[in-house]
């Protein structure tokens, strides 16, 4: 069945590579037993992870976005303990345990990620609520929905959002996949201010750039304008940023990385290092951070074997900045 598996500490030694004269963060990591145990972990950010791409097909995407998890969790649990990122910040919650559907013609896919936003949502609303902060690595950009969902029922008020991202995900509400978690997040309620950073021009259809036109709460800054700007990105971005709520969400789509392995994988876009700036110099606090869409292998046959170190590089940034 499909659910929360919660892991402890000796699942996560099994997969830290012990040294003599060194600490890793998996020698350091917390965890718990039961989720009303996040409230009284003095850890301050909670790791889960989405392992699906069921929202990507659902979008006619290619599969691969499901093989991530797995070895990010690794490749994080293997970096070092240090002063700057020790570890015990950081409660690993789990993961979701998702199914695939019988059915796999896109009807069943889109009934199958309103299963998993159902399944996401409370947990999310349990971490915000025991006063956490959330790190969710996917999977699809679909689950962006149920997190929104989470903090905002767990804050008890509607969030805004910053979305570092090739495109808008603004697709009609009508069947749930991975092009429309705002559209829904906006459509019921849980999403007031949306920044969207690096949207392609190309990649936008006219029915999208007209929803952002209409919608005086939708902020785009659109990549092609960056790469005409003798402004430095860091501008743009601080400039956006101003625009949202004191404690707006992070979305970052690794599709908007050039030469990351993901469904929609570009040879244009932001450099990881501009990435790991933006993050490393924040000028807010951010209610979660959602990193989403990166894969090790699709199912094309495409293969990445640093997408882990990708992440790595990204969820500890966060956390160094945040703290």
């Amino acid at each position: 069945m499909d659910g929360l598996n919660i892991y402890n500490s000796a699942g996560l030694m099994a997969l830290t590579n012990l040294r003599e004269g060194e600490v890793k963060l998996g020698q350091k990591v917390q965890t718990v037993a039961t989720l009303d145990e996040i409230t009284s972990s003095s850890a301050q950010f909670v790791l889960v992870g989405i392992p699906e791409d069921i929202g990507v097909r659902a979008n006619y995407g290619i599969a691969g976005a499901a093989s991530t998890w797995e070895p990010t969790l690794k490749a994080l649990l293997n970096i070092q303990s240090t002063p700057f990122f020790n570890g015990e910040e950081l409660l690993i919650l789990g993961h979701f345990a998702i199914s695939e559907p019988t059915k796999t013609e896109v009807p069943y896919l889109q009934e199958k990620v309103a299963e998993i936003d159902a399944l996401v949502y409370p947990v999310i609303q349990k971490i915000i609520a025991a006063g956490k902060t959330p790190i969710v690595i996917g999977g699809g950009h679909n689950n962006a929905y149920p997190i929104i969902k989470g903090v905002s029922l767990g804050l008890k008020a509607p969030i805004d959002v910053i979305n570092i991202d090739a495109h808008a995900d603004l697709r009609p509400a009508t069947g749930r996949h991975s092009g429309n978690g705002f559209s829904y997040a906006i459509k019921d309620g849980y999403l007031i201010r949306y920044g969207i950073f690096g949207l392609h021009q190309n990649y936008n259809n006219n029915a999208i750039l007209e929803t952002i036109a209409a919608n005086q709460h939708i902020y785009p800054v659109f990549f092609d304008d960056l790469l005409k700007s003798d402004q430095p990105i860091f501008s743009a971005w601080s400039k956006l940023v101003k625009k949202t709520g004191t404690t707006p969400g992070l979305e970052l789509d690794l599709d908007c990385i050039e030469n990351v392995l993901s469904s929609a994988m570009t040879p244009s876009g932001f450099s990881l290092n501009e990435i790991r700036k933006l993050i490393l110099n924040p000028t807010k606090k951010f209610a979660y951070l959602h990193i989403c869409e990166g894969a090790v292998a699709l199912i094309d046959g495409r293969r990445c074997q640093t997408t882990p170190k990708t992440l790595t590089y990204l969820i500890s940034d966060f956390i160094k900045s945040q703290k």
